[in-house]
């Protein structure tokens, strides 16, 4: 067994750049997937509705329906409500940016915490600057690599407290600024629903929401997705993984990551047509079938660790404004 005490660096750039020109030159019909998907709206409005009524519904049962429907149910609508403001960060819906915002601080309500505005910011620099270390907020610090290290507890302890730990990476992103009054705005609004439902729903409608976003990016198989993503769980050194698996069904294609990083600019219900599109360059991939697999795996695997992932430290020519839009910046040259 190798117990990594550092991370896997890397010399070479970031593959999707390079795989998404690739792709355009063989299939230039790829573009036509290019574009916005406003009838996303209805999705959020239906996954927040859901969880707002569950909350009304549960507000005078036993502690174990509140667990058990968070767990169960209220785990997998908070799930999908992240990937609605993954596709906000990324402008999929509307054409205006303050529109796709709002959209993103609706999906928030649910999850008590204001993190729409901010996830934006940061999520965007992940894909610009994927493995850069003081950029890239999906990267785990070297303290946290150390301190949950390779074994069972320590990586259920990570899970089930991981938005904690990805609060305490912001503070290594310096160059980021990324306060504003988008950001005062989802506070204020959250503040408000939050103050709202424990007013007229109380502890057990707040807590269900509060157990449901814990569930659903934590201790829960949908846990396995923030490894399944980036994680080096094969014998090759691989960045980016896809999961083709059933739970696509109900987290809006959020598995297909590789795709994704190639075209950050089609939204989520035309992912599945870039792997049918150019099939030679995502089958010759590792990916994952099973989050529930990897979940276990990742939790009694000692080879695996918060180590197992890809660093570089040349930035390339990216500019710190990059919005990553690689696809649209290769279209637009190709005119």
């Amino acid at each position: 067994m190798i117990n990594k005490t550092d991370f896997v660096y890397s010399e070479a750039s970031e593959p999707h750049r390079i795989r998404t020109k690739k792709i355009l030159k063989q299939f230039p019909q790829m573009r036509n997937l290019i574009g916005k998907n406003p009838a996303t709206i209805f999705a959020i409005t239906g996954l927040v509705a859901l969880q707002v009524v569950l909350a009304w519904v549960l507000r005078d049962q036993s502690w174990w329906w509140v667990f058990g429907a968070a767990y169960v149910i209220g785990a997998f609508a908070d799930h999908a409500l992240f990937v609605m403001i993954h596709e906000c960060a990324h402008q999929l819906l509307f054409k205006g940016r303050s529109a796709n915002r709002w959209a993103g601080i609706f999906a928030n309500l649910p999850q008590i915490f204001p993190s729409s505005i901010s996830f934006e910011r940061y999520h965007i620099k992940h894909h610009s600057f994927q493995g850069v270390h003081e950029l890239d907020a999906d990267l785990p610090n070297r303290w946290e690599a150390k301190l949950i290290n390779n074994s069972f507890f320590g990586k259920a302890i990570w899970l089930l407290f991981y938005p904690l730990f990805q609060v305490f990476r912001l503070s290594r992103l310096r160059e980021l600024q990324t306060f504003d009054w988008w950001v005062v705005t989802n506070l204020l609004v959250q503040v408000v629903f939050t103050t709202a439902i424990y007013y007229f729903m109380g502890w057990h409608a707040l807590a269900f929401l509060l157990l449901s976003f814990s569930f659903s990016v934590g201790l829960h198989p949908l846990g396995a997705r923030w490894v399944q993503e980036h994680y080096l769980t094969h014998s090759v050194e691989q960045e980016t993984y896809s999961y083709y698996g059933a739970f696509n069904s109900v987290a809006f294609n959020v598995g297909f990551h590789n795709e994704h990083h190639d075209f950050p600019s089609i939204p989520w219900n035309k992912l599945p047509q870039i792997k049918k599109t150019a099939p030679e360059y995502y089958e010759t991939l590792y990916f994952h079938t099973s989050w529930t697999k990897l979940f276990f795996r990742f939790l009694f695997d000692r080879e695996i660790s918060l180590f197992n992932r890809i660093l570089r430290k040349e930035r390339g020519k990216v500019a710190l404004t990059d919005v990553s839009k690689p696809d649209v910046e290769m279209e637009a040259a190709a005119l």
